[in-house]
């Protein structure tokens, strides 16, 4: 029961981070219709630039911040640069160009920090752990989930009582609608990259200070793609509860699979699952169902 209770407890504390990154997949998705590929790598870039700034002497929290600013400058950079020419093409096109982008930014990242593994040093976050009756939580998996919780209350409250955050919803209903009324579809397409670059770049700084930094950790966004569809394509409610269930899955797994099944269950399990749960509800807990009649 205690190892239950732990497993359960770190897979909630790493499903956080997930949904944190999730959030980026279901912003471009929400407002273009596009599944941007690109996603790990953004990941990868703003991990990778608050580490920067940390060694550098700057406070963890202040270079988070740094980073989020970096994150909304090239978030908006690359919509302007690569993206804003393809409104109003075919779908696959602009996908494929993400496609381009995920290596584009993961050579980017092996030329300028190289492929090593690194670490936030001095540690942020002590390794003592904070012990709740019969189970002990890491620090940094505490920290690291109040932190993505925070963060996307604030992304929620953004959308919900902004008028920024109204008219990228509006956009994403219905944009011939919202361009009756006089919203700019490209001020919200560099709104959603800028949005999406700077959760992402989050995510990845959290989780490296949980595992350390390397250029695998790039691979944490197709790792989140399943959580994507869990909760819906365009839910940012299922963004949250589709990252807390498939970290919860993926510990799970770990702890009472990995011993039968040697060889990285754990990662397989959340794509395994993708699939299954494909079968019987294809547009997530909370996808929009498009009706057409003919």
């Amino acid at each position: 029961m205690d190892l239950l209770l732990m497993t359960l407890t770190s897979g909630i504390m790493i499903g956080g981070i997930y949904a944190l990154v999730a959030l980026g997949w279901v912003l471009i998705y929400k407002c273009s219709g596009v599944l941007n590929l690109a996603m790990g790598e953004m990941t990868l870039i703003g991990a990778y630039v608050s580490l920067s700034f940390y060694s550098m002497g700057i406070p963890f929290l202040l270079a988070l911040f740094f980073s989020l600013i970096i994150g909304l400058i090239l978030g908006i950079l690359t919509e302007r640069i690569f993206l804003d020419k393809l409104i109003g093409e075919p779908v696959l096109t602009v996908i494929m160009v993400t496609v381009g982008l995920s290596f584009f930014f993961k050579g980017t990242v092996e030329l300028i920090w190289g492929t090593d593994t690194r670490v936030f040093t001095p540690p942020i976050f002590s390794i003592e752990p904070i012990h709740l009756g019969p189970i002990a939580i890491g620090q940094v998996y505490l920290w690291s989930f109040l932190a993505a919780i925070i963060l996307l209350c604030v992304f929620v409250g953004f959308f919900q009582y902004t008028r920024w955050g109204l008219a990228m919803q509006a956009t994403a209903d219905d944009e011939m609608a919202a361009l009756s009324l006089g919203v700019s579809a490209r001020f919200v397409y560099a709104a959603a990259w800028a949005i999406a670059f700077m959760a992402a770049g989050v995510g990845g700084t959290l989780l490296g200070n949980i595992n350390g930094l390397n250029i695998s950790v790039g691979y944490l966004g197709l790792l989140v793609l399943p959580a994507v569809v869990l909760g819906g394509l365009n839910s940012v409610p299922g963004a949250i509860v589709g990252g807390i269930v498939i970290g919860i899955l993926q510990n799970l797994c770990g702890a009472y699979l990995d011993k039968y099944f040697p060889g990285g269950v754990k990662e397989v399990a959340p794509f395994v699952f993708m699939v299954i749960f494909l079968l019987f509800k294809p547009h997530g807990l909370w996808g929009w169902e498009r009706i057409e009649r003919v």
